[in-house]
């Protein structure tokens, strides 16, 4: 395959309560694109948000043109995985980028990616905390504990080739996305890992960028003890079926 950059980024945004927000990751991915001259979409999967997130999405919608942002909610929470099958029903872009809209993931690293790709022809590049520069600020050191924890015994089991294994800030060749989602089964905190195993298994190439990931500024973590279950469970069952 001829190395192809972007010529255009489709942003996946999965949201839930991000009314504070997501008008501040919205200004600063416009920013982003513009100043590096990339043509952008922005689709806002929002999964029923009491908190008025979606009214706020129309407002984005209006200010900056609906060719940049498209909302595409959905009626419920139905999970991150089904979320990315859903947004990318819509997108236009050769390349997507996934990412959380809790200001935890800042754009300015998406234009490092771009580079990245461009550099190796990688199929994905992804944000690492655990490599180089990259960086975790804001969390508890049981969070610190439980994040590097996941990511050692999947690295032990699994033998991936990637240094972070649980972060969900990524750009993807949107066909090597689409392939992926058709072969993963996991939800929750475990299916951002099953993509990286996936993608080895099928021979798909991956590069990797260390970045910052700052706690969420407002609003609710959404790790609790359920998804650390989920998690070990979700890890057990990919190191006996793959």
């Amino acid at each position: 395959m001829a190395a192809r950059g972007p010529e255009r980024v489709s942003v996946l945004l999965p949201t839930y309560n991000e009314r504070d927000n997501l008008p501040l990751v919205v200004w600063l991915l416009a920013r982003t694109f513009s100043d590096s001259g990339i043509d952008f979409e922005i689709i806002i999967i929002d999964d029923g948000s009491p908190d008025g997130t979606q009214e706020i999405a129309q407002q984005l919608e209006k200010i900056y043109g609906s060719d940049k942002i498209l909302l595409r909610p959905r009626a419920k929470k139905l999970g991150l995985g089904t979320a990315y099958i859903h947004g990318m029903k819509y997108a236009t872009g050769n390349f997507i980028v996934i990412m959380d809209a809790d200001l935890s993931h800042h754009p300015k690293f998406i234009p490092e990616f771009i580079r990245k790709q461009k550099e190796g022809n990688f199929d994905i590049v992804s944000g690492t905390r655990y490599k180089g520069n990259g960086g975790v600020y804001g969390w508890d050191l049981k969070r610190k504990l439980i994040s590097r924890g996941a990511n050692f015994l999947t690295q032990v089991l699994l033998r991936p080739g990637a240094s972070d294994l649980t972060g969900s800030f990524r750009l993807y060749r949107k066909e090597v996305l689409q392939k992926l989602m058709e072969k993963c089964v996991s939800k929750g905190y475990v299916f951002q890992m099953e993509m990286i195993v996936r993608a080895r298994q099928l021979g798909y190439t991956i590069g990797e960028v260390p970045i910052s990931f700052v706690d969420r500024v407002y609003g609710e973590s959404k790790l609790g003890g359920n998804e650390i279950v989920s998690f070990l469970k979700g890890l057990l069952t990919l190191f006996a079926t793959t």
